[in-house]
């Protein structure tokens, strides 16, 4: 059995680590944490539970199957349901909601604080032209500066970060207020739906197969060795991860007796920031804020124009780089609250089906792959999770919905899903297998 050095796993870990962290990342923990007041502990539990825990368990998931990406590993259940999934997942992941998110962050904290209410509807229009335009410069010509640019970029970010966290536990600005609606009695599991927004566990899906490829690199071929690198791998992100988010919700939480709730995460650090290192800390985090939206940004670009390119060969990979950034910056003029508000249903949708998939797939060998327990499963997942996630939208299916929240268990606080997926998996596995 090849072992490999720890300082390599440690490469790999961090690697992790800046994959999962994006700049976007940072504005979701702090705004819970205004949400949560003195609730943010439990809040925070239910948080790292899916926005670490989850991405983590679904990259070692993608290790375990053997598969060699995300649209084998869903073939599993049926081809179309493979090529369905994976094009949403790309969707999200990609010019719908992250990428625009990008541009949106970028600006939220880099530049509306310094730029007058009158011009804002203008100016965001032509930062987002600049930035999607850096980004689909560097995307159409890749080069190292991107990868330099990140390396440099993450570690100067962590210290931000950890000298803010520093200066709010040292200095707080005040104690956790009351909390606000949706917090007071269920805050662990709002928490954990506020996870999904990092939207980290569906792109885990995708990044499994990079980290499973930077350690064969390594020289490490036999599975059972892949495995106990990734797991140790994935244990340093998780653990950075962790601290961080846990220093956000914090920084969040006793900023309202201060500044108020605020409009979103980005508001929250930024007047942060500057409250303990004046308006030049703001303006250094905001840039370097903006430079780690960009290099996500053109990661995305990169990865979401490879997968279309081979669904959709009439198109080469330069004409789908130009189509994602133009859609992407469009989106981002909605403004950050619209790209969180519409991207929650999608979210909540999606991120059942994710979670169900990914324990299935460590569950693979026990039921022996029958197609039968994913199918079942996914389809009463699947069932339950479009009923909540429409709930608020001007499609919700009002009898639907209520039928679900008398008598389907835990539907109230998110987690309807969970009993019909275990019972599919039970039905599909006492079915009779087919005879070909």
């Amino acid at each position: 059995m090849h072992r490999m050095p720890f300082s390599n796993t440690l490469t790999i870990g961090l690697m992790l680590f800046a994959l999962f962290f994006g700049a976007g990342n940072l504005v979701f923990p702090a705004m819970m944490g205004q949400f949560a007041g003195n609730q943010l502990w439990q809040a925070n539990l239910g948080f790292l539970i899916t926005g670490v825990g989850l991405p983590l368990l679904g990259t070692l998931a993608l290790g375990f199957s053997g598969m060699k990406n995300l649209l084998a590993l869903t073939s599993r259940v049926h081809p179309w349901f493979a090529f369905g999934y994976t094009m949403l997942l790309y969707l999200t992941i990609g010019p719908l909601f992250a990428m625009p998110r990008t541009g949106s962050i970028s600006y939220e904290i880099g530049f509306k604080p310094y730029i007058g209410s009158e011009h804002g509807p203008l100016a965001m229009a032509v930062f987002t032209v600049f930035f999607f335009g850096v980004t689909l410069l560097f995307s159409i010509n890749p080069a190292r500066m991107v990868d330099i640019v990140g390396k440099i970029l993450t570690p100067i970010l962590i210290t931000c970060i950890t000298l803010l966290a520093i200066a709010s536990f040292a200095m707080p600005l005040g104690e956790p207020q009351q909390p606000e609606a949706g917090f007071t009695s269920q805050a662990f599991f709002r928490g954990f739906q506020e996870g999904y927004l990092t939207m980290d566990a569906l792109a885990a899906l995708v990044f499994g197969i990079l980290v499973i490829n930077a350690i064969r690199a390594k020289g490490v071929i036999e599975r059972k060795s892949i495995l106990t690198v990734c797991l140790q791998a994935t244990l340093i992100a998780a653990s950075m991860l962790a601290v961080i988010y846990t220093s956000l919700t914090y920084i969040g939480a006793i900023s309202v007796s201060t500044f108020g709730i605020l409009a979103n995460g980005g508001e929250v650090l930024n007047l942060v920031t500057s409250h303990y290192f004046g308006t030049f800390g703001g303006i250094v985090l905001g840039i370097i804020v903006l430079l780690a939206c960009l290099t996500t940004s053109i990661g995305l670009t990169t990865a979401c124009s490879s997968y279309f390119q081979t669904i959709i060969p009439g198109m080469s990979y330069k004409q789908l780089c130009i189509v994602l950034s133009v859609v992407s910056a469009l989106l981002a003029n909605i403004g950050l609250e619209q790209l969180i508000h519409f991207s929650v249903p999608v979210l909540s949708i999606l991120y059942p089906l994710a979670i169900v998939l990914i324990l299935l797939t460590f569950m693979h060998h026990l039921f022996k792959g029958k197609r039968a327990v994913y199918g079942i499963s996914l389809l009463l997942t699947f069932l339950v999770s479009l009923v909540d996630g429409l709930n608020d939208t001007p499609l919700g299916i009002e009898q639907l919905s209520g039928f679900f929240n008398r008598f389907l268990p835990l539907y109230d606080i998110g987690l309807g899903w969970l009993i019909p997926a275990c019972a599919g998996a039970l039905i599909g596995l006492l079915l009779p297998v087919r005879s070909n």
